[in-house]
Parts: structure tokens; sequence; C-alpha cells
């Protein structure tokens, strides 16, 4: 229930904007909910959200798990630690229109007001947390600048929360005015029930505890760990020694010697793990390839000398680093608790090679990541006597602890956390850990060195381990305190503000108080009536005592400026009041603001400010590509009062836009602001940025517009199953027309539908059958009912004899009929056999002429068509068969026939007065499966058939039928007949209606072939060569049309045009869905009917050419780029920009790229360095100029030129399609799943650098300014030059070559297109003669990669809980340098996939699958060929990773259905059908004969 002075609060916040000033602990947010709940239920706030915001990370876990505990709403929250990206508009808005109240740091609310992602007049309330900082440049004061933009009316209802209003107690006045006009606000406090508020908000005592001043000299170790480094101090080791000093004298004066020295210790070990960690990495790389130097298949290939040890010397320490590493080895015993390090070990062991292979425990584990854990017991070694400590140390433990000791820095926090615990006096009375800010270092998490980053160097800058806290780690220290099992926290300002913990018994200041908020914070802490607040002063330290006193003295003065007045009047101008506390030296100049500028861009609202200026022009940079040797691009400020930015030559800018000079300003920072807003401004007109003022457009595929701009449909809720009408020609309706079907030459039978069918051909079984459509077909009125059911009645029974075996009880879309020698319906051949539909006893008039050609029935076998072969008249049913026979068994025929029809229901007939005859089986065909004439093998053409299996049955027992041998035989072929129209009627449909080029009609036919129909030319492969078509014409469209974006930004956008949840959007906004084909071949049950829930009379009245199909929502993704495919085989890359245009993708225009990106008429001399490489590529270039660009590095360029990176982000997409037609034109009858695995072996790093090196000694072109990337290339070359193409191909996942080798081939390629005037053909020749000798070794039968090989073997064995994990090999290093693989949550290896897949199925081994894995029996079957599930999983989630169990699970599933898919050589044949389909009618049998016995 909330409290009569939270309530006063809470009904002055209803009538106006008010800031709450009230002491911590008095309930601030429990008003701020009570405000909440009443905003949300006001009818002019429907529609809008409540922004709940915070000064820092921390404080947005609380808040909203406060205000979940106390509401219904819908509470989302955001801070930079969480996985939205800025550009991921789509998310942005989904997220804020799905909540009803964020909780959410400033600074990331500002991002969104800046670039337009949600607006301030779509919230109804913004809640400012510690809103004391809405001040200066702070983000909350950015925020409110906004919202001073918006019309009154508009703006919603602000509530301030702090405990002290007041920053500058010399300018109390004028400090509240200046938040109260900041915040459009008025400071309040509680007027009515102020008793109340004193009982629930009591104040500490606060004590003055002195101390002596630190002594000069100390009874503690000499020489101490400092003064025995420094006699080792060099330039030669990469060390900020000055700095280190500053904060050892810090940490001295402060804490005493101990402690100085335990900071150096911990801050120089990581230091120098990591440095001598990069020499060993670089000597292992110099031996030859570093990732199986030491596996166990190339174990000892490494030069060695005749005693097995390698001969390669290890690189010479420096002395200065040998010395420091050995100092603080001997200094560990006092500074470490943990085991021995060793870090220098191997450089300093004996020469033998490391165990290849080193199994990680638990125990392991713990002690690689202990140092990260806020535990009780983070202490040090030994006791420390308070000798080795300072007065004030002393002083501090003359307390009793259940409290928080608040110190300035973090390195202070961290000593006196580890010491205060073995500290004699307060042994088992303390349990203590530190609370830091999050900072930049590892406790973040976020690393800024690039992996192998100064090889060969003891070069690297390595972070301290009191460098931040990471949000995790300060909220498990915040839980240990509140939970009890620490008392007692050594904390920075982090604790001061907003987070919640227990009411203290006891507050330090430890160190000296600066400010009147430092002070009303930190005190807040301690508030129950036993609290204690004790302020540390040094003896004889006047300032620092005065300035206490006139904070303590001031309080109840300042409190009354805002709790006396009534309706103070907030300024409408600055004035003259104080927006700066005590002591701040720079201000914002009045001029400065005067004149700063604002820029809105119109056609969305994202604003531009000083503020932001230079954030955005950071991100900018931070997309741009680099590899491990180049610095991450920065902008370069210069000047004082007139800055001059400095634009990173990454950026594909002209000269003269890659240097801004901003206007003079009266600060440094302001006028660094100016030059940042100038030139966010210029490069937003250059299309740099877009209209929202980002630099990429959405984020990993999310994306609400596609490259060119265009809106993109919402696909959220388009399901994972589509249900769709689907396009077809199968009907009725009011006019039929009439087709005549040809047998090798000959009219067997005409088709009667209601739908125009193309003509077409196919060959089955060595026939050639076609179809023509004649004319149309008209019934005089009065008849028409009767001869449609004439038709109808014969076709089923055709049908039920030569192709299902089965009635049809439904109309039926499509007719066989009986042609006269005019091709007119005989109608009667139709009557004879509707009137008798199983024939006639009647044999009269059969002769010798008839045999193999008349279809007979055996009454006891009714549904099984024979063909009459021969006539015994010199046997009957008591005839004796002869030795040898089927029938031999038995004394007499009569007795065969007899035991094998006789049935539970009825007996044999079998009349013994009449001859036998031979009869063959007539095998039915319910199968659609035929193959393209594009695709026939000769077996097709030239088959000769084996002579069916002959049976003898008596004449007596069978009747003739009134079919004709041309009509049977048509009717046998009529399943592949309809499916061919249907498929040719699908795509001509398709053609037309969504405006295709001609594509060639089998292409385009298989194109919309889905998995689903068990054809062995499903759309599979034809998508895996689209993907490569996408991949380049979009790439092609985006660089030209954004020739000033970076690398990075033109793969976002590309990303944006090519991802599924683009192909998909534009697949639903065509209806390409109407076109796709995903019925399988089988037809047991016929098809082609009206459907049972359409009214048949409606059916044939209307003409409906749709049919309700299901199928999953990825085959659209599918078929758009199976499309491109097909377009691209027939007609090439221009016929795939016409097909890209008429599918919506972005391809820029159907023009020609040799018409729309002519190349410059005029030349440019090619440099004699390149004559050579011109002749081994077989290409001379127009233009020189590109040849420079595509081998210059990002390090070599400069103002003055650009680098490959736009070149090789082309050059990628060419290769990718040269080697993926080449493999789907080499390997016809290769998987999609193999054809991707290959090309991925050709156009990985390894190869592409291989050839690089080997073929075209691109590494003696290569323009570099770069040592470490030099010495790296040099490394690798002699092993590239001896790598035959079969060994890069087959093991090319074993070598890491420097990126850049891959890099500058990829542009190389990406500079002939350029130059080619984008000739596709002509770029493909030169890319097929660099890559020859590794096209002519690629095979679609590789050997799988470890990690591949482990994730099939894991799917096979139905293990769903394995993942890698990223782990440390050295706990010093502070980065993680090796992977594990986790099996179950237990940690089996350290050098994954390879070893860890060899020890799981090793029985002997204590961890291997068998004992860790409960996932349940394996799945040994075939997977199936349409799991929804697989799809799902990979559309939903794009950024799928092997590093979460259910990654890697939906990852190895992936390959193993990939490893199984049929090819086209193991789907069954049409003719290898026959058996199958006579077994099952076989099978069906005796069903038929049973119904058949109760009609006849």
């Amino acid at each position: 229930m909330p409290r009569k002075y939270q309530e006063e609060i809470f009904i002055r916040a209803q009538s106006s904007n008010i800031i709450a000033a009230l002491d911590t602990g008095s309930g601030k947010t429990y008003i701020s909910v009570l405000l909440i709940k009443w905003i949300v239920l006001q009818p002019h706030t429907r529609g809008k959200v409540v922004v709940f915001l915070v000064p820092k990370v921390a404080l947005v876990e609380q808040q909203a798990a406060f205000i979940t505990s106390q509401t219904p709403l819908r509470v989302r929250k955001f801070h930079g630690r969480l996985d939205l990206e800025l550009s991921d508009r789509a998310n942005w808005k989904a997220a804020f229109e799905g909540a009803d109240v964020v909780v959410m740091t400033a600074q990331i609310f500002l991002n969104v007001l800046t670039h337009s992602h949600w607006s301030i007049d779509r919230v109804s309330l913004i809640i400012f947390d510690e809103c004391h900082h809405t001040r200066k440049n702070h983000a909350y004061n950015g925020i409110m600048r906004e919202y001073f933009q918006v019309d009154p009316v508009e703006r919603p209802k602000i509530f301030g929360m702090t405990a002290s209003p007041i920053w500058n107690p010399k300018d109390a006045e004028g400090s509240l005015q200046t938040l109260e006009r900041n915040l459009d606000a008025t400071v309040i406090a509680v007027r009515e029930h102020v008793s109340e508020l004193l009982e629930n908000s009591p104040r500490p005592v606060e004590l003055i505890k002195e101390y002596y001043p630190p002594p000069d000299h100390y009874l503690y170790l000499n020489p101490n760990l400092w003064d025995t480094l420094s006699y080792f101090r060099s330039d030669n080791v990469d060390i900020p020694w000055d700095k280190l000093l500053m904060k050892y004298h810090v940490t001295r004066n402060s804490l005493g010697p101990y402690c100085a020295d335990l900071f150096i210790y911990h801050d120089l070990r990581p230091r120098i793990s990591q440095i001598l960690y990069q020499m060993e990495t670089s000597w292992k790389e110099q031996l030859g390839d570093p990732l199986t130097l030491y596996d166990d298949e190339n174990y000892g290939t490494a030069p060695m000398d005749v005693d097995g040890v390698v001969n390669l010397p290890k690189p010479p320490i420096p002395v200065e680093l040998e010395q420091i590493d050995a100092i603080l080895t001997d200094f560990q015993s006092w500074f470490d608790s943990s085991p021995p390090s060793h870090s220098s070990s191997l450089l300093h062991s004996s020469s033998s090679p490391p165990t290849p292979t080193s199994t990680i425990t638990s125990s392991t584990l713990t002690a690689v990541t202990s140092h990260q854990l806020p535990t009780a017991q983070s202490t040090v070694p030994i006791t420390v006597p308070l000798a080795w400590c300072s007065p004030k140390v002393k002083a501090l433990t003359e307390s009793t602890f259940h409290g928080i000791v608040f110190v300035e820095q973090r390195q202070v926090a961290a000593c006196l956390a580890k010491i205060l615990g073995n500290v004699p006096e307060l042994r088992g009375k303390i349990r203590c850990a530190e609370l830091v800010g999050h900072g930049g270092g590892h406790g973040s998490g976020r690393h800024n060195s690039a992996s192998g980053g100064a090889r060969g160097k003891a070069t690297v800058s390595v972070r301290a381990d009191v460098k931040g806290m990471g949000l995790a780690r300060q909220q498990d220290t915040v839980k240990m305190f509140r939970e009890g099992e620490l008392n007692l926290l050594i904390a920075t300002s982090v604790a001061e503000e907003g987070l919640d913990f227990p009411a203290c018994d006891l507050v330090i200041r430890f160190d000296p108080l600066h400010h009147m908020v430092g002070y009303v914070q930190s005190r807040g802490r301690a508030r129950t009536k036993s609290s204690s607040f004790v302020i540390m002063v040094q003896a004889g330290h006047t300032a620092h005592l005065s300035r206490y006193t006139m904070f303590q003295s001031s309080e109840p003065e300042l409190k009354r400026v805002y709790q006396s007045r009534e309706g103070p009047t907030r300024p409408a101008s600055p004035g003259i009041s104080s927006d700066s506390e005590e002591g701040e030296l720079e201000e914002d100049d009045p001029e400065d603001l005067a004149v700063r500028e604002r820029y809105i861009v119109p056609s969305t609202g994202a604003v531009l400010t000083y503020g932001s200026a230079i954030g955005i022009i950071n991100y900018l940079c931070s997309l741009i590509p680099h590899d491990a040797y180049t610095p991450p691009p920065m902008p370069k400020y210069s000047g004082d009062y007139a800055a001059v930015l400095e634009l990173p030559a990454s950026l594909p800018l002209p000269i003269d836009k890659l240097v801004y000079r901003g206007p003079p300003r009266n600060s440094k920072r302001e006028a660094k602001r100016a030059v940042a807003f100038l030139a966010v401004k210029a490069l937003h007109k250059l299309d740099v940025f877009d209209d929202y003022l980002l630099p990429i457009t959405g984020s990993k595929g999310r994306s609400e517009h596609d490259a060119d701009g265009r809106r993109l449909m919402d696909v959220s809720s388009i399901p994972e199953i589509l249900d769709v009408q689907v396009r077809e020609p199968w009907t009725l309706g009011p006019r039929l027309r009439m087709h005549v079907i040809t047998i090798d030459g000959v009219d067997a039978a005409g088709l009667v539908t209601g739908t125009e069918l193309p003509e077409l051909e196919l060959m089955s079984e060595g026939h050639t059958i076609s179809l023509r459509c004649t004319d149309e077909l008209v019934f005089d009125a009065d008849e028409e009912l009767e001869k449609l059911r004439m038709l109808d009645d014969y076709t089923k029974a055709g049908i039920w004899f030569c192709v299902t075996g089965r009635p049809i009880t439904r109309l039926m879309t499509c007719f066989v009929v009986p042609l006269t020698e005019h091709n007119c319906i005989d109608f009667e051949a139709m009557q004879r056999v509707i009137d008798e539909p199983h024939g006639t006893y009647d044999w009269t008039g059969v002769t010798e002429a008839d045999y193999d050609h008349l279809m007979v029935m055996n009454c006891n076998q009714y549904g099984r068509a024979l063909i009459l072969h021969n006539i015994r008249k010199d046997l009957t049913a008591r005839s004796v068969p002869p030795p040898g026979s089927r029938e031999a068994t038995h004394a007499t025929y009569e007795d065969y026939f007899v035991e094998h029809w006789t049935r539970k229901s009825r007996g044999a007939f079998v009349p013994t007065d009449c001859p036998l005859i031979e009869v063959h089986s007539l095998p039915r065909r319910p199968s659609g499966l035929y193959r393209p004439m594009g695709r026939l093998l000769d077996v097709d053409a030239l088959r000769t058939h084996a002579a069916p299996v002959g049976s003898i049955v008596p004449q007596g027992a069978c009747r003739r039928t009134h079919f004709s041998e041309g009509v049977y035989r048509a009717f046998l072929f009529l399943p592949r007949l309809c499916r061919r129209a249907t498929d040719l009627y699908r795509a001509r449909e398709a053609r037309f209606q969504l405006g295709l080029p001609p594509i060639a009609d089998d292409l385009l036919i298989e194109s919309s072939a889905l998995p689903t129909t068990n054809a062995k030319w499903n759309n599979q492969r034809l998508e895996t060569l689209g993907d490569s078509v996408l991949k380049l014409i979009t790439t092609v469209h985006v660089m030209n049309k954004y020739p000033h974006r970076h690398e990075g930004q033109l793969s976002q956008l590309r990303q944006s045009s090519v991802s599924n949840r683009t192909l998909l959007a534009r697949a639903k906004e065509i209806g390409l869905e109407r076109f796709l084909t995903s019925e399988g071949q089988n037809v047991h049950v016929w098809r082609y009917t009206v459907p049972e829930e359409e009214d048949v009379l409606s059916h044939m009245l209307n003409s409906c050419h749709a049919v309700q199909r299901s199928f999953p929502r990825r085959s659209l993704q599918d078929c758009m780029e199976a499309t491109l495919g097909a377009a691209f085989l027939t007609g090439g890359i221009e016929m795939a920009l016409h097909a890209g245009g008429a599918l919506g993708v972005s391809v820029g225009s159907t023009i020609p790229w040799s018409v729309r990106y002519s190349r410059r008429p005029e030349s440019s001399p090619v440099p004699p360095l390149f004559s050579e490489l011109q002749s081994v590529m077989g290409y001379e270039f127009h233009r020189g100029d590109l040849l420079v660009e595509a081998v210059t590095h990002p390090s070599f360029a400069t103002s003055s030129g650009a680098s490959y990176q736009r070149m090789e982000f082309l050059g990628d997409a060419v290769i990718d399609l040269v080697v993926m037609r080449h493999l789907f034109q080499k390997f016809p009858n290769a998987t999609s799943g193999q054809l991707s695995a290959a090309r991925s072996r050709a156009v990985c790093g390894p190869t592409l650098a291989s050839i690089a090196v080997r073929r075209l000694g691109l590494h003696k072109h290569l323009l570099i300014n770069n040592a470490e990337l030099s010495t790296a290339i040099n490394r690798h070359v002699p092993l590239l030059e001896m790598l035959m193409p079969d060994d890069v191909i087959v093991k090319g996942w074993k070598y890491d070559p420097p990126k850049a080798l891959s890099d500058v081939l990829e542009s190389l390629i990406g500079a002939v297109l350029i130059d080619s005037a984008y000739n596709f053909e002509r770029t493909a020749a030169v890319v097929e003669v660099v890559m020859s000798d590794i096209l002519e070794v690629l095979t679609t039968n590789l050997p799988r990669d470890p990690v591949s090989e482990l994730m099939v073997w894991a799917a096979t064995a139905g293990c769903k809980r394995i993942a890698f994990q990223k782990s440390q090999s050295n706990a010093d290093l502070r980065r993680n340098d090796s992977i594990s693989v986790v099996v179950h949550e237990a940690v089996v290896v350290g050098l994954a996939a390879e070893r860890a897949r060899l020890l799981l199925n090793d029985p002997n081994f204590e961890m291997n699958l068998a004992r860790l894995c409960n996932c349940g029996k394996a799945v040994l079957e075939r997977p199936s060929q349409t799991d929804s599930s697989v799809e799902s999983a990979v559309e939903e989630t794009p950024d799928l990773t092997d590093e979460t169990e259910e990654g890697f699970a939906t990852l190895a599933k992936q390959k193993l259905d990939e490893d199984y898919a049929p090819s086209e050589h193991e789907v069954v044949d049409i003719e290898d059908t026959e058996d199958v389909e006579e077994a099952g009618t076989e099978r069906n049998g005796n069903a038929m004969e049973d119904c058949q016995a109760i009609l006849y």
C-alpha cells in the first residue's frame, strides 16, 4: 500500500510535470509505478508507451523487474548489452509497439529518437531516474532537447526522481532553475506528510574518522616489486610505465606499499602472458601449418632432427621481458593465490613439442574462469600485516562491518577487497568483494585486440584486471550482498545511485568528497536509525574537512529552497543560473550554444544534433571491415578551436570528401562536435548515410526495405505451412476442348478437358507420346449432361483398369475418349464399355490378329488387366500341367486354379469345358514421374523390354474388354501425360502472369518443382545455382548504386536484398505460390477430379483453374532463387536480370550491364609491375588504375587512392557463381548439398590464397604497409607454394593463411569484371583459367571436415546436447584462444572436433558418448526430405551458431539431411517402378475381388 507522502507526490504529478526530490530509500520508484498505472488508463494515451529512463545499465534490470512485479503491463528492457542492433528498425518498431512500458538507458532512447525509430509524440510519460543528470551533454538533456521540438500538445508527461536536485550548493536557486528548465518540470518535496517521510527515511549518524598521513617509509619488502621491475623498464616492451607509475603512487598513498605492488602484479601478469603467448603462436606458425602441427594425423611432420626434435629454434625473448616475467614469477606467492601459471614455460622448456591434445576437466575450467567470479574468497595468498598498509587502511579496520566503502578508483577497490580478509585483525569477520563500473575492459566482455594482431613482436595492449566489471558480475555481487554472502562492498560511484541495496549499518567515504550529489547519494546507503556514515579525512587536510562541513551544513538550507517554494515559475532562458557542479572548469559557452544547428531529414524525421554527430561518425567507421593486422579505422580530429576531421581512407569517397574543416568555436569540445555535424550532413547528401542517418539498413536480414529502398511486406504472420490456390488446367467449365494423344506417331485416343492445353511431347519406356489441341468440343444442350456422364463413366473404367485399380467417386475433370478415324469421339465404342464395363464372355470374332492387343479380365481376379497372347485349344482346366511349370505342383490346372482363386466369401469359378488362354499382365502406371526431354538418357530411347511373365487361365473365366489397344495404351501413359501438361501449363502461366523472360520450359518447370514431388529433378539444384546468381546481380547493383559506401555497408545492403525474409516477401507480393508444383508423382488415388468441397455444378459453370495445395513457406524462397538459376542457364546474366526484375529482386534495371555500366573510353597505362600477371591471367586491362586498386591493401591506401575492399566484395560474388556453374554442369547428378559443399571448398580462404600465391604470385604484387602482415604472408608463402590442388581442396580447413591473400585474388577478379564493362562471360573465362587446376580436381564426393564429421556423427547417434565453447588455454591471457567440445554440459576435449569425435566414440574413454548422452536411441533411419522443422529453424534463426546446443543440433540435422539426400541416380527409375506397382496391385487384389464378387 502506498504511504501518505507517496500519495501526495502522486496526486501532484497527475496535474503537472514534477521532479520528486526525496531521499534515497523513500520509495520514489513506487510513486512512478502509481503514475504509470494512472497514465495508461487515460484515453489520450492509447497507442503510446511509457518510457522509464535510467543512467546506468544495472538499473535497467532492477527497475524493469520492479515494474513487472507491480503491474500486469508489458515491460520491455533495453541497454547497450542486449542484442537489438541500432540499425534494426523493424524490431525496434515491433518492440515499442508490443510494449506498454520500456525501461532503457538514456543513450539508447536518444539513439532511437535520433534515427526516428520512435518519436516523442508517441510517448505518454517519460520517467527520469536520478534526473539530476539532466544537464550539459548528458543523454537525459539530449532527450529533453528533442522533447522541446514537439508541439506542446503532443508532449508526454515528465516525472523526475532524485535525492539531490542541487549540483552547486553555492548557487542553489540557479541549480534548481536549470534542472527545472531542462526537464520542463517543477522540483517538489513532501509538504503535508513530512513526519511520515522522516520515519521511513531516517538519517544516519555522521562521523568523521581521522587518519595519519602516509609515512615515507614502511616496514615492507626491500626491494619491493615495483623497485625491482623499475630496473628493467624498456621501450622494447610495450608497457605504459608512466601510467602505471601514476596509479602505483595513488594506490600506495591510499592503501600502502603492499597494495600498490598487488596492483602492479595483477596489471602486468596478463600483459606479459599475452606477449609470450603471441610469440609462441608465431613460432608455431613458422614451423608450418599452425593448426595441424600437433594433431594426431600430422604430428611429426614439422622439421625435425634425427632425434625427432623440432629443429626450428624458438624466437629469442627480449631480455627485459624475460626479466620481468621472472620477477613476476618470483613474487607470485606474495600476490596470487591461484596455481602457478608458468606463462613462459613453453618457451623456456625443452625443445620437445607440447602434448598434442589435452583433456580439460571441470577443475581446469574452474581455474580458467575463476578470476571472473565475484566471490568472497578472492583474496591474496598471505596474511597482510597492518604494517604494510597505510594509516588510512589501519583506521578503516577499526570499524565493525556490514556496509559499503566508497572509493574513487577501480584499482583501489580491487586491491582493498583482496587484502581486507587477510588482515589479521579482520580475519573471519568480513566477506568482501569489489563493485566497480563497466569500463571497457575484460569485465565488460568487449575485447578490442584482434586475434593474431601483434605476431612476432613483444607489443600488445592488455587490459588490467581492474578495468571494469560486466553486468552479470555486477548483478551477482549485488545479489550476494543482499543475501548476506558478502557483508562488505568496496565500491566506486557505481553504487551511489539507484542500485537497490539493503539498509547498511555502515557507509564509509574512504576517499574525499568532491560534490554535493556524491555526498547525498552515498549517505543514502546508510538509511537505518542505527546506521553510521563515516567520512575519512586525513589529519591536517583542512580543505577536505571544510568541504564536507560545507556540504553537511548547507543541505538543510538547500532543501528549504525547494520545499518552501510555492508554485515556482520555470525560467524560459538560461539567464545566470548554473548548470555546473562546484569545481567544474569547462562549461558549454553560451555563444556556442546559440549557434548550434539541427538537421532534420524531411522524409523520415531523423534528426542530427551536435550531441549525436560524433557518435554517428564513429558508428560508420566501426563498420569498416579490417583484418587482424590492420588497426580499426577511426576518424582523426585535429585542431583546437576550429577542428579538422579526417575520415579513414578506407571509405570510398572522393579525396575532397575525406577531410572536413569546422567553424571556429569557443571550446575544443564544441569545435569537435561542430565539424562532426558538418561531416554527417555532407555524408548524408553523398548517400553514405540513409534517410534515417544510419550507415546500414536493417540488421541480419531483418530490414524493412530492400537495397533500393522499396518497402518489404511484413511476413511475420505468414504461417509455416501455406494453404494456397495453385493454378490447375484440369477443369470442366462451359467450354471443352479436344486434344489428340499420339503414341509413336499414331493417334491413339482423345483427351477432353475445359482448358486448352499446351502442345507437348515426352518420351517414356522407349515410346514417344505427344498431345495437341484440335478444336473446341460442343454438345447439343439437351444431351450435354448425358454425354458428359458417358465421358465420365468411360474414363473412370479405363483408369480403374489401367492406372489405379480403385474405383473413382468424384466427377472427372479430364476424359480419355476413343476416336474415330476422323479423330471424333467414338460414342459407340464408349457405349459398349459403359454397357459392359468389365467386358463380355462372348469371344466371337476373336482371332489371332487380336493376340497381344486384346485386353481381357479374369473374373476371379477383378481389377487386374490382362493382354491376350494365345488361345490354347489343346488345353482345358482338366489338363495335366507340364513338368517345370508353375502349375506342375498340382494334378490338373483346375486344382491349381481352385486353390489360388478361392476366397472366404466365394469359391473359384473354373470352367472345364473351354480352352485355356495364355495372357500377360498389363502393369499399371500409377506414377506421373517422367523425364523432361533435356534430361533423357540414351537408355530411355533404346531400352528393350524383357518379355513379360505370362500365365494361363480358362477362357470361360475371362471377359474380353471393349477398350481398344490405342485407348488402353493412352490410359497407361495418362498419369505422365497429365503431369507434363500440368507442369507446362503452370510454367507458361507463370511466365505470362509474372512477366518472366523466355526461360526454357523444362528449366522453368524444374525451378517450381518442390522436393515433395519426389521427382529426381526438383528445384534444389537450381536453387543452389540461383543463390549464386542472386548474390552476383545484387552485388553489382548495390556497388554501382552506392559508390560511396564501404564494403561493410554494401554487405548489409546485399543481405537485405537476398535474405530469406526479403525473398519470401517478394514472392508473396507477386503471388509466386500460385505456380508451384508440390504434388507427389503417385496417383493411386486419382487427383484429377472435382474437389470434394466444391459443388459440381458451380465448377462446371465457373471453370475454376485453381486447386488447393499445401507446402512450407520456405518453398517460396527456394523457388525465387531457382527461377533465377533457370534464367541464367537459359540466357546468361542478361536473362537473369530480366527474371530478377520480374520477381521484384533488387537488380536496378533489366538493361544489360554492358550498357548500364559502360566503361570509360579513355584508357590508363598498366604499370610494368603487372605485365607478367596479365599474361598469366590471359587478360589485358583497359584501365591500369583498376589493377593498382585491386592489389592495394587498406594499410597502403591513402587519401589519394582507394583500397581493394569494394572490388574484393564484387570478386567474391563472381568467383562464387563461376565455380557453382562449373559444378552444376560437370556433376548433373550431384545433390544441392554436394554442390554447396564442393563450392565452399573451392572458394574458401585457403584455396584462393593458394591460387593467389602458386598461380599468380600475387603476394609479390600486393601493396602493403604493415610489417606484421608482410611477415605473416612471408611465413605462409612457402607452404602455399607447395600445396597441391587436391590437398588444398581436401584439407584446406587445416590452413589459416592471412585473409589478404584470398582478398587480393577476389579483388583482381572484381577489377576484371569492371574493366571489361561488366562482361561476365569474359570474366568467367579468366576465373576458369586462374582456377583451372582447382576446378579440375574438384569433385562432389569430398571427405567431410572434422566439424561436419562430428555433427553428422552426433546427429546419427541421436545426441542433441553437443556444442562448441570458447575457452582459455591460459587464464592470464584474459582472452578466448581455444575451443572446447561440451557434451551434456561436460567439457570433453580442448582441441575441438576431430579429437572429440574419436574420444566420444572410444568405449574406454571415461566420458564417451554412451555414458554422457541420454537423448534416446540413435536415429538410424534415413531422414525425411521434407522435414519442415529444420526449415523453420533455419529460417527463423538466421544466426545459427554451433556454440549452442540447439544451433549445433539444427546444423547437424541439416548436414545429415544433405548426406542422405538422394542423388539423381538413387531415385528409382520410371521403368523400375513397374514391379513395385504390380506388387501394390497384387496387395489390393483380394479386396477388389471381394468387392466385385458382390456386384457380379
